[in-house]
């Protein structure tokens, strides 16, 4: 449709029409689900029977055909034969599952991402879905907050390439395309930062933190081109984000030009009543609009009181129109006033999901996402003829694929099955019961200890231990980040066998493991890895691949520093690696995470030597400086090595943070090969937010490359 008849098509809709437009409920008030009595969640909504056919989406609908004839049936009863928007959570993968957000992040390979994103894609378009609520781009600092795994991690410059990548691997060119849904970047704004870790609470940030930190990455996915923005549950400012002027109409629409759909996140238009900033559905409704949220999810505000609002002065009928308009111009975007069923396709569906080529890429992914955090005496790779037992809850466990997972099956996901399949010589298990979730009241496995005299004859172990993937993700937000009780026993008694322990880690969150640390020889960090999670851990301890994921997130010492990241501001009392008094320092804790972002191990071991910085003014790109460092492979193991670029503005108007992440490259290095790299330091990389605008000002900087935030060379230069 041309943008004239979209408008007309507006101008003749009725105002519950429109206000059906923005309001999206779940699949069940559509009559999908045969056992469920639409009186009761009717009747709670406040929502009349025909409003159904007014409602303009619907969310995490799966199957082609039961979409296409869900489609069939509403536009039949829409009075102008408005399609539907099928929207979902494809966080990482639909039943192709790739890592969890933060173990991706941990590749530090956009190229990566977009693949994985685009892949994604063309599972959930072929079952008929049109957009998914993806990428979260929210920064996030503290592990207690379980939603730490939907993010790429603490740094905003990462942060933004990852989410960039998401967004266009999700879009593609065209979102009409029929392998191609449009994307939802959340949660606007700040959600990473819920004090205490704590899931839904308030957030209390300075604006310069806010904007120069928590906001780049949904800036870079506006940049990018994403299709619809989502509110998250928190305050910003005290005022909740689905009510936020602020937020949404001054830096995302006027400030950042964004003209896509806003559409609020769970009942979140409703919560602005607990919150206390709303005495009732009315207020809340008409604060939602006021801010410029289009589509209210999962309450019915915008129906119930719109049009009292509208009648009492109070709303002014403009907003109704211009967030329908966006609206349609989505569903236009997308294709679906030509093709309402867009990509679904029952036969392709069965084709293209779990296929090859992805189940590759899945492999892929998984095992650029793992990191090496130890490997004393050079354990991994495992030697070829070794006797290895198996121990721990995740040593054959099913419940490895992080949260948002829909596959249908996992088994060849499991680490015992990885192993098998390439052959390792598993002589003996045990205590391997599976572990339960704290949120179905099951705080730790059994103690079977005692078993694991039965792998006294395997020359190593590898312990699969970690916390339920259940217990990581929304709502679960936790104040002890340990492995629990008799995980930590099984490591301790394993050591004290006299065992090579190699301790793989399965979570959705750095957790706090240096209590067992002088019990592992080896520590691996496989997150929440995926539908080929097995294959991929197997592939790296195996020597099949050389590990070469980096942390995207510190890891605590313990839980009491957090939250611990490495681009902090310095203060006036600095440690100055010097422990005394009256420094800003612990008692019983070092200031330094126990891994600091960027780290991760190899099987290669790289030298840095010759970094040299030269000032090459281009007005023309923004280049200030050109920055180049020879990297060697001094080992025999060719392998991948990510080089990263911080920077330290030493003297500023306002505080700076100690180093600044400001670019990356990945480059593949034969055995003793060596290669010079080069970076661009632009102006805008030296640039900040001075709690006025985004400024340079003139002076000394620290610029490092390295291997990680804490393995740097560094040289100092006057702009």
């Amino acid at each position: 449709m041309t943008d004239k008849q979209i408008r007309e098509l507006l101008a003749s809709m009725s105002l519950e029409e429109k206000l059906g437009e923005m309001t999206q409920m779940a699949p069940n008030f559509f009559g999908t689900e045969d056992s469920v009595d639409l009186t009761g969640p009717m009747k709670q909504m406040n929502l009349r029977s025909e409003d159904v056919a007014y409602l303009g989406s619907t969310l995490n609908a799966f199957g082609a055909e039961k979409l296409i004839q869900m489609q069939k049936e509403h536009m039949a009863r829409q009075p102008h034969h408005i399609p539907l928007m099928f929207m979902a959570d494809v966080i990482h993968g639909l039943k192709t599952i790739y890592p969890i957000p933060l173990a991706m992040g941990c590749s530090f390979d956009t190229g990566l991402m977009e693949e994985a994103a685009a892949m994604a894609a063309r599972e959930s378009a072929v079952t008929g879905v049109h957009l998914t609520f993806s990428p979260m781009a929210d920064l996030v600092r503290d592990p207690r907050w379980g939603r730490v795994m939907e993010s790429p991690g603490e740094d905003p410059v990462l942060n933004a390439r990852m989410t960039e990548a998401a967004v266009r691997g999700y879009q593609g060119d065209d979102i009409a395309a029929p392998d191609r849904i449009a994307s939802c970047f959340k949660h606007f704004g700040g959600y990473g930062a819920s004090e205490a870790g704590r899931d839904y609470n308030t957030v209390d940030i300075s604006d310069g933190t806010l904007r120069e930190f928590y906001l780049t990455a949904y800036k870079a996915a506006v940049d990018a081109g994403a299709a619809m923005a989502m509110t998250s549950f928190n305050t910003i400012d005290r005022i909740p984000a689905s009510g936020n002027k602020k937020m949404f109409r001054k830096i995302l629409r006027e400030e950042w030009g964004f003209d896509g759909v806003a559409i609020t996140d769970f009942s979140a238009i409703h919560e602005m009543i607990a919150h206390g900033i709303a005495a009732d559905g009315k207020e809340a409704a008409r604060y939602a609009l006021e801010a410029g949220a289009d589509i209210e999810m999962m309450s019915a505000h915008y129906l119930n009181y719109a049009r009292e609002l509208i009648e009492e002065g109070k709303v002014d009928i403009g907003l109704i129109d211009e967030a329908v308009l966006r609206i349609l111009q989505l569903k236009n975007k997308l294709g679906l006033f030509e093709n309402p069923f867009k990509g679904a396709d029952p036969d392709k569906e069965k084709e293209v999901h779990l296929c090859k080529e992805h189940l590759e890429l899945a492999r892929r992914a998984a095992a650029r996402s793992i990191v090496l955090l130890k490997n004393e005496g050079g354990l991994l790779p495992l030697a070829k003829d070794a006797k290895v037992g198996l121990a721990g809850p995740f040593a054959d466990s099913v419940d490895v694929l992080g949260g948002w997972a829909f596959a249908d099956s996992a088994e060849r996901a499991t680490l015992l099955n990885g192993l098998k399949e390439h052959g390792v010589n598993i002589t003996a298990t045990a205590m391997t019961q599976r572990m339960g979730a704290m949120q179905r009241g099951i705080m730790d496995v059994e103690d079977q200890t005692a078993e694991l005299t039965a792998l006294a004859d395997c020359d190593v172990v590898i312990a699969g231990v970690g916390e339920h993937p259940e217990d990581t993700g929304e709502s679960a937000s936790k104040t002890v980040l340990r492995l629990s009780h008799n995980q930590e026993k099984m490591l301790e008694r394993l050591h004290d066998m006299g065992k090579k322990v190699i301790a793989v880690i399965f979570s959705g969150r750095p957790m706090e493991i240096r209590p067992v640390l002088p019990f592992c020889d080896a520590v691996v960090q496989a997150w929440f890895l995926g539908i080929e999670a097995g294959p991929a851990i197997a592939d790296v301890l195996c020597g099949d691949v050389n590990p070469s994921g980096r942390l995207s997130m510190s890891f605590p010492q313990t839980v009491g520093q957090v939250p611990v990241y490495y681009n902090h501001m310095n203060t006036g009392r600095p440690l100055a690696g010097k422990p005394h008094r009256f420094v800003s320092c612990y008692l019983d804790c070092p200031n330094e995470p126990l891994f600091p972002f960027g780290y991760g191990l190899s099987y290669s071991e790289y030298r840095y030597s010759g970094l040299s910085v030269e000032k090459a003014v281009d007005a023309e790109d923004g280049t200030m400086l050109k920055v180049s460092v020879d990297v060697e492979n001094v080992s025999d193991v060719a392998g991948r090595e990510t080089i990263q670029l911080y920077i330290h503005d030493v003297v500023a108007s306002v505080v700076r943070p100690v180093k600044e992440l400001k670019d990356f490259v990945q480059v593949d290095l034969g055995a003793h090969e060596k290669k010079t790299v080069s970076f661009k330091v632009t102006r805008e990389m030296l640039s900040y937010w001075n709690n006025q605008a985004r400024v340079f000002e003139p002076g000394d900087f620290e610029i490092m490359v390295g291997h990680s935030s804490e393995e740097l060379l560094t040289a100092r230069v006057t702009l």
